[in-house]
């Protein structure tokens, strides 16, 4: 038996050596690993009889492979799946630093730095300066101190107070043998000599000081003796002075805020309440540089990673914290997300002074100079401080914001900039009736301010002469040469041919609400403006809309989804958030929430560029307003380009009746012929009855024009040709049901 068991633990071994020994993959870090070879990790003692009777289990278990089995032996590869973690990272992974960090090349951020250090120590100098009577009275008042403390310092010398304590511990020694009392004799001797010295020095020095007095007083004048008298007071007082004590006063307040630091973020990320945030923070490994902090601009900007779980967006809601945690005013704190990077970048700014503190943003274009529409233009600067600049063309805008938070300003900004290219045509709707944009009335070529009905009437007549000068333009530049007009859209050449008639329009719409809210022309004018804010930017027809009220009523889906510019002021939740800026936008932090009541005309800019930016907008008075207008008008009468209302030429609209919607042009084209009818022949009547307005019109323009009272096209079978065929279209009675549906909320 022993035999045969040794004979079998030889084949076994041979099998091992043969085959390797069987490797136990484990996720704990401490498993037992052998190699194809049998070898095993550095350092572990393996004990081959457990690991045999092991694999004699194992192999049981691969014959039965029931319940409990392991299954099928598969031959391969062991591969490790943490390799590519240890393998180099690709070239495109990494992140190459600037040599020379860009705000060295950039104008305003390097004279912003030196102006703001040269107004700091300006500041600091006329500080001091202002207080020099007050330094002065402080040091005289501690002359006499300072004079006893010299007559004291003057006598020690003199008398050679160091030598004392050695001069007393000889003296006072117990035994004094031939070595002490040479030692204390040639001690006394020095010390004799020294002060003998001394005191003849010192005589000198004071009868020379006394000298000098005597002529001084006896042939300076008065006020160079009050100068030196005051000079040798204040040098007395100087020794005077107790050495923790300031005579000096601090040019910046005590409570001055701290140095923007790792350490200093760290702290306040710690204050906001996250948990997932605190947590890492707890363990040390909760926040990642991966930059070091730097100047950017008039401020300091930090990049960095939160710990997994925690987004930017957990820190730009608690932005007040987060403020407070830095110890810096609210307005001086700008996080924001990376919109290139992961969800848990931030890229945390913080300026030296507030946004809103600051001076007011000057219009470089309120002097002098032009604006394409085609071309970005200046609006303001962002909180760094660098000039933001928009492009109108080829998009439509919307503007949110809450009352008196700097919307209709921004409106005024942006039809300025308008009214300064003299091939814009600009159309100006001030539904609040403020006035607060009656200086363009002077370049509009359509202008009405207030929400009274026959404000409305002209500007619904309006709509429907652009929404016909839409489909126009579309017609002309399809019938363009393609050498001309190769990516089917208005170029500045197209726009400058004054034959064509595609040169930008500018359509500026103030407090849009009582418009889309209204119960007779609510609907009409949503469809209207919806089809421009979709199809007007590419022939040149730009739509600026603002409210101060921003939900679905007030700015319908159509509009606000498909508007390729906007910009938020403050509003006071996520709805009205993104309802403006977009989907999704409060999720992804870029929330309007955040700004204070004193953040006038600062908002979020979405869309001129690759990511939002915070942007103070220009602000221009009334008066410069005014002039700008002014000019923008001698310039159109330069370039024969003054139309419409500005040149005294305005459409007649007869204020007692309103102008026909949709609806009521359908009851009158449907008075006679059947009770449905298909839509091809209700739009080739409505052709028929405003070629103006309902040229170009098919059957899918028709149903979305309807859409908006509540109708809905149906199916209508007719036999044609021995053939029933169904189309499309609108019955009497739906149009007969909106109409007096309408009345009724007019209360006629």
């Amino acid at each position: 038996m022993s035999q045969h068991h040794n004979e079998q633990a030889g084949d076994d071994q041979a099998r091992e050596e043969e085959a390797g020994e069987a490797v136990d993959l484990r996720k704990d870090d401490q498993a037992t690993r052998t190699g194809t070879h049998g070898d095993v990790a550095a350092g572990q003692v393996v004990d081959l009889s457990a690991a045999r009777a092991r694999r004699h289990l194992d192999e049981d278990r691969h014959e039965d492979a029931g319940p409990g089995g392991y299954g099928e032996v598969v031959e391969g590869v062991i591969l490790d799946v943490d390799e590519a973690v240890r393998a180099a990272p690709a070239v495109g992974t990494r992140q190459r630093k600037q040599v020379v960090p860009s705000w060295w090349f950039d104008r305003d951020a390097v004279t912003g730095l030196v102006r703001d250090r040269l107004d700091a120590a300006g500041r600091t100098l006329l500080f001091h300066l202002l207080r020099l009577p007050l330094y002065w009275l402080r040091l005289a008042q501690r002359s006499p101190r300072g004079s006893w403390r010299i007559v004291v310092a003057l006598f020690w010398w003199a008398s050679d107070g160091n030598g004392r304590q050695v001069r007393r511990a000889i003296a006072l020694g117990q035994v004094m043998g031939s070595a002490e009392a040479t030692a204390f004799h040639r001690v006394s001797e020095q010390h004799r000599d020294r002060v003998r010295w001394r005191v003849a020095l010192l005589g000198a020095a004071l009868l020379a000081v006394l000298v000098a007095v005597y002529v001084a007083l006896t042939t300076a004048t008065a006020w160079a003796t009050l100068a030196a008298t005051a000079a040798a007071l204040a040098g007395l007082g100087g020794f005077g002075r107790k050495p923790d004590e300031r005579i000096t006063g601090s040019a910046v307040s005590a409570a001055s805020v701290p140095r923007f630091t790792s350490e200093l973020i760290l702290t306040a990320l710690g204050s906001l309440g996250v948990a997932e945030l605190n947590k890492h923070l707890r363990t040390g490994d909760g926040v990642r540089f991966v930059a070091p902090i730097h100047r950017d601009g008039p401020g300091w900007r930090a990049d960095c990673d939160l710990p997994p779980g925690v987004t930017a967006g957990d820190v730009i809601e608690r932005r007040d914290r987060l403020a407070s945690g830095l110890r810096r005013p609210l307005g001086c704190v700008w996080p924001e997300p990376d919109s290139e990077q992961h969800a848990g970048r931030l890229v945390l700014w913080v300026g030296d002074r507030a946004l809103s503190a600051g001076k007011p943003v000057t219009w470089p274009l309120t002097k002098s100079g032009r604006v394409s529409l085609f071309a970005p233009f200046p609006v303001g600067v962002d909180q760094r401080g660098r000039p933001a600049t928009l492009t109108l063309m080829y998009a439509s805008m919307v503007i949110g914001a809450t009352p008196r938070m700097g919307k209709t300003f921004t409106l005024r900004l942006l039809l300025l900039a308008a009214a300064l290219d003299p091939l814009a045509e600009v159309h100006v709707y001030d539904l609040k009736g403020s006035g607060d944009l009656s200086a363009l009335e002077a370049v509009a070529h359509r202008y009405r301010a207030g929400d009274e009905e026959e404000d409305l009437a002209y500007l619904m007549a309006d709509l429907r002469a652009l929404v016909a000068d839409m489909r126009r333009r579309y017609t002309v530049i399809r019938n363009l040469p393609r050498t001309e007009c190769p990516e089917n859209k208005v170029t500045p050449d197209l726009a400058a041919r004054k034959e064509l008639g595609l040169h930008p329009v500018a359509f500026g719409l103030d407090e849009c609400q009582f418009l889309f809210e209204h119960p007779v022309h609510g609907k009409d004018a949503e469809t209207l403006v919806t089809d421009l804010v979709k199809r007007g930017p590419a022939v040149g027809i730009v739509v600026l809309v603002a409210t101060q009220r921003p939900d679905a009523k007030s700015l319908p889906t159509g509009i606000s989804a498909n508007a390729t510019l906007r910009f938020c002021l403050r509003v006071m939740g996520q709805t009205e958030n993104d309802m403006v800026l977009g989907t999704s936008m409060y999720k992804a932090g870029i929330r309007a929430t955040t700004f204070t009541r004193s953040d006038l005309g600062i908002g979020y800019l979405i869309g001129d560029g690759s990511e939002p930016v915070i942007v103070k907008t220009a602000y221009l008075d009334a008066p410069a307003a005014a002039a700008i207008t002014a000019r923008a008008r001698t310039a159109r009468l330069a370039a024969g380009r003054l139309t419409g209302h500005a040149a005294g030429f305005d459409p007649d609209t007869d204020d007692n009746v309103p102008v026909p919607t949709v609806l009521d042009d359908l009851a009158e084209v449907m008075v006679t012929g059947p009770e449905k009818e298909w839509s091809e022949v209700l739009v080739e009547k409505l052709a028929e009855l405003r070629p103006d307005v309902y040229t170009g019109w098919d059957a899918g323009d028709l149903a979305g024009a309807v859409a908006p009272f509540g109708i809905d096209t149906v199916q209508i079978g007719r036999r044609e040709g021995g053939k029933v065929v169904n189309r499309r279209g609108i019955t009497r009675t739906d149009i007969r049901a909106a109409l007096t549906e309408r009345d009724e909320k007019c209360g006629a």
